[in-house]
């Protein structure tokens, strides 16, 4: 097949030059898992750090993993964590598509292209699907390397199916420079010819990348340290198309522990997972981007960023080439930090489906209570076991009337429970000053330490040790009918 050399020579002019390109570039295959957040964070962040581009691409080349509606999850999510693209496939830019598939006849063009260099071949060898898909193929002596122009030509008339392969130097070397492991050599004859394009005319994810990342300008590509082996390939391909090579970023894995990788098939979150299990995008993404990145200076030390502070103190060098051990323990830490730093107003925003979940009784204003657990929440999910009993009061043990510290018992916190219950009923306006004065004044009244009344009748309103707010608060929240019925009721409880 002739190709059109002129088609080439438009596809390099479309090409933007003079400026920072990086892609994040996920497969649709389900959900987003820790690792390729932070491939997506680091992506993001170079491209903002330098005022470039960062550019959107959906890899779905793979049909056979592909899951429906995982391409609105990618979306989704990078939404969530303020990680905007400039160009993409709902956006649109001047090198599109931004779907591989619709890139599909681009692929075979520089294919062929390669095949006419000299370094590529066209391969009649059956091979399965899986080996195409992965470009596996045991070097060994392949017949279809020698074949002639005239012997593929022919094979070619004749229908016979071939894949396309890389035709990998016998010889020497192979040199690429990693901005985070540095210069690795590797010797060509432990490369294999790798399948380039598939029999179905779709390419392989090696090919794929290296095609679009140069069409789309990319500069800087991110990726995990598992590609390390494949990058000698990439290099090859660049150097056999003439093509600048990008500037590589290989990151280590993020580990569940020291010997194993996160893997949501362990029952290891995936971003959504996190999200659900009560902590905030903004927690999220500041201790993802910490998993095997640290600033550098005066920045040394610290741990909490905006996302945009992360842009503007990123740098490639503090990446390490460790592996990084997620702990959701750190992460509950920051999220702590960051649900108590919120205003009352965020913070009462991200908290009403929860509060409106775990407490139905009608006439209960959530807005009171939702200053009362800011400070005791690690996640949203700590808000639903601490105001349960607002709904349902719990069986409790008259143990819990007994303090040390308050200096109370059963006899004494019967005592107080009936000077309260009658002071409660007398007060005609049910506002927290009035229930206040009126428990702080029994106690003065009677000579007695707040903690004396304070105590009984937080306990018998609420059947709990811990409370979020105090005895007032408790009884401010419930209304006059409630606290008093549950005042009594636990009278009747220290008088059984």
């Amino acid at each position: 097949m002739a190709l059109d050399y002129s088609w080439f020579e438009e596809m390099e002019a479309r090409i933007p030059k003079g400026e920072v390109r990086t892609r994040f570039a996920p497969s649709p295959t389900g959900y987003m898992h820790v690792g390729n957040l932070r491939t997506a964070l680091y992506t993001w962040l170079i491209a903002r750090h330098a005022g470039g581009k960062f550019i959107l691409r959906i890899e779905d080349t793979d049909q056979g993993r592909l899951v429906e509606g995982a391409t609105d999850v990618i979306y989704a999510t990078l939404r969530k964590c303020g990680l905007t693209w400039d160009e993409g496939p709902d956006v649109g830019g001047p090198v599109g598509p931004y779907i591989q598939t619709e890139r599909r006849d681009f692929y075979g063009k520089y294919a062929q292209l390669l095949v006419e260099k000299g370094h590529a071949y066209y391969c009649f060898c059956a091979k399965t699907e899986s080996e195409e898909d992965s470009g596996d193929f045991n070097r060994g002596p392949d017949p279809c390397r020698d074949l002639n122009a005239a012997e593929v030509q022919a094979r070619l008339d004749r229908g016979d199916p071939y894949v396309i392969r890389q035709k990998i130097p016998a010889e020497g070397s192979t040199t690429f420079h990693d901005a985070v492991f540095g210069d690795i050599t590797v010797e060509n004859s432990t490369l294999d010819d790798q399948v380039l394009l598939k029999s179905d005319g779709l390419p392989t994810y090696n090919f794929a990348n290296v095609i679009d990342d140069h069409m789309m300008g990319i500069t800087h590509v991110v990726r995990g340290s598992e590609y390390l082996s494949s990058a000698p390939k990439y290099n090859l391909l660049y150097e056999a198309f003439g093509w600048e090579v990008p500037t590589y970023i290989h990151c280590s894995p993020v580990m569940r522990d020291a010997h194993n990788k996160m893997s949501k098939r362990k029952g290891d979150p995936s971003y959504e997972d996190l999200i659900s299990m009560g902590y905030l995008s903004e927690a999220v993404v500041n201790y993802v981007t910490l998993l095997g990145w640290s600033p550098k200076g005066e920045d040394s030390e610290r741990e909490f960023f905006t996302l945009s502070e992360l842009a503007d103190v990123f740098d490639v060098a503090g990446i390490s080439k460790s592996p990084a051990i997620f702990d959701i323990e750190k992460l509950k830490y920051f999220n702590a930090k960051y649900l108590r730093a919120l205003s009352p107003e965020a913070f009462y925003a991200g908290a009403e489906p929860y509060l409106k979940e775990a407490v139905k009784t009608p006439g209960i204003d959530h807005t009171l209570i939702a200053p009362l657990v800011q400070p005791r929440c690690d996640t949203w999910l700590d808000i639903a076991p601490q105001v349960d009993f607002f709904d349902v009061l719990p069986e409790y043990s008259n143990e819990l009337y007994c303090h040390k510290k308050m200096k109370t018992n059963v006899e004494n916190s019967l005592e107080a429970l009936r000077l309260v219950l009658p002071a409660l009923e007398a007060l005609q306006d049910w506002t927290y000053d009035a229930i206040h004065d009126c428990l702080i004044g029994l106690a003065q009244g009677h000579e007695l330490k707040n903690g004396r009344i304070m105590w009984p009748v937080r306990t018998a309103v609420s059947g709990k040790a811990v409370t979020p707010g105090g005895a007032v608060e408790l009884c401010h929240i419930l209304g006059k009918e409630e606290t008093l019925r549950r005042i009594r009721q636990g009278m009747a409880q220290l008088e059984g």
